[in-house]
């Protein structure tokens, strides 16, 4: 039987099959007949399918290029086998989409209104904290005949001896003895204006008149108590009072009254982490405020601190070196307090206002920015802007208090009314 395709022998296979060639040349390359797949019959042209259903092969063309342009259709694309073509890339390559550029003008831009946002949220939360945290005790509506208000703004400042909310404990560290009631400690007046700042301490020894005033408590008119100590009137009837006999001792319109106690004075200093001071030769060595500091410049701490400003019987000229110390001390508190060490950084920023502003006793027209300018004011007299002196005196009475010169106070509180350079110094 023939195993032969249909029409093929061994006879039709050509003379030459299984014999070799006779000649001797070898037989020439033979060209591979190009085949070329026609276009595909409709359905039911009739067309011939190839025999023993092969399926029709792709043709070539002389290039060896399909026509498509690619000899394996895709084989040199980089086409992953198995993707549909055209599809799972840009321009039917298989390969991802580049990431669209990132636009960063869009992103600055909320950026800067989140940063925005978030500063002003804390900077109003900061502020209503704090101005809740002040104390508002002062009323100075109830200080009755108050001479006419000047230009600039005038604080009077006053440190108590108050030892409220004190422990026994922090009374022995402060050596602030156990006494009852407060009394003022230390009192000035700060004017602040477009020629500079002026501070000018107050002793608390000064011999001045306490005139008729409104009782604070009782609101009823109280006759005056002729000459007397400058903070007797304190001790009698508080603020008020206080700011009535020095209104009518100068004759300057008071516009604010700021009050702070000795653990507040402490706590304050502690915050900020210290206070820088130059202690005079010598050092100072004062059982009484329990002051022991040696000469030279360093950093006082809060306990330190309130040692140094207390300080009387050690020094030479008594009270009136007490308030110089006092006026420098809190200039460089003020200074300290100002600095961009302390103003931007929350660890020490609101550790300082909580002290502060928990211990400030202060009018009920006093703003934030009221105390703001203040603490400016006096970093300015320490920066040398402005002016610090003792009001000056003329000697001392027969029973030892300070007499005022009052012609040169005259002058000085002209000067402050019209907000002009002062020139008059003090003691």
């Amino acid at each position: 039987m023939n195993n032969w395709p249909e029409g093929w022998s061994d006879d039709n296979r050509g003379s030459g099959y299984g014999h070799g060639s006779a000649s001797a040349q070898p037989e020439s390359a033979r060209v591979m007949r190009q085949v070329r797949r026609g276009p595909a019959a409709p359905p039911g042209a009739g067309q011939a399918a190839p025999p023993y259903g092969v399926p029709s092969q792709p043709s070539y063309d002389g290039a060896g290029r399909d026509g498509h342009g690619g000899y394996d259709s895709g084989y040199n694309t980089g086409q992953v086998y198995g993707s549909p073509p055209g599809g799972g890339g840009s321009g039917g390559t298989g390969m991802r989409e580049p990431r669209p550029a990132p636009d960063w003008r869009r992103r600055i831009k909320w950026t800067a209104i989140t940063v925005v946002t978030v500063l002003v949220v804390t900077t109003v939360g900061t502020y209503f904290w704090a101005d809740s945290k002040l104390n508002r005790d002062v009323d100075l509506s109830k200080v009755i005949d108050r001479p006419e208000a000047g230009k600039g703004t005038n604080y009077l400042i006053v440190g108590s001896d108050s030892r409220e909310g004190m422990t026994d404990e922090e009374k022995k560290n402060l050596h602030t003895g156990s006494a009852e009631g407060k009394r003022t400690d230390s009192m000035m007046i700060l004017h602040t204006g477009d020629n500079g700042s002026t501070l000018i301490s107050l002793p608390r020894d000064s011999n001045v008149t306490i005139p008729n005033f409104q009782g604070s408590e009782s609101g009823k008119l109280r006759e005056g108590l002729g000459a007397n100590k400058l903070n007797a009137a304190y001790s009698i009837d508080g603020p008020t009072l206080l700011v009535r006999t020095v209104e009518y001792n100068t004759g300057l319109h008071i516009d604010h009254y700021v009050e702070i106690g000795f653990a507040g004075f402490a706590n304050i200093v502690d915050a900020v982490g210290g206070v820088e001071m130059e202690i005079p030769k010598g050092g100072i060595k004062d059982s009484k405020s329990g002051a022991d500091l040696k000469e030279g410049k360093q950093t006082l701490n809060g306990e330190e601190a309130l040692a140094f400003v207390r300080t009387r019987y050690a020094l030479a000229g008594s009270d009136l070196d007490r308030t110089k110390n006092q006026q420098k001390f809190l200039s460089a508190l003020a200074n300290q307090v100002a600095t961009p060490g302390t103003v931007l950084n929350p660890f020490k920023l609101y550790p300082t206002m909580g002290a502060g502003l928990d211990s400030l006793v202060v009018d009920k027209d006093m703003s934030l920015f009221d105390l703001a300018d203040m603490f400016w004011a006096m970093k300015g007299v320490s920066g040398g802007d402005g002016k610090s002196m003792n009001i000056p005196l003329a000697g001392s009475t027969a029973n030892g208090n300070l007499q005022w010169d009052m012609t040169k106070v005259k002058t000085l509180v002209g000067q402050l009314k019209n907000d002009e350079k002062v020139t008059v110094s003090g003691n």
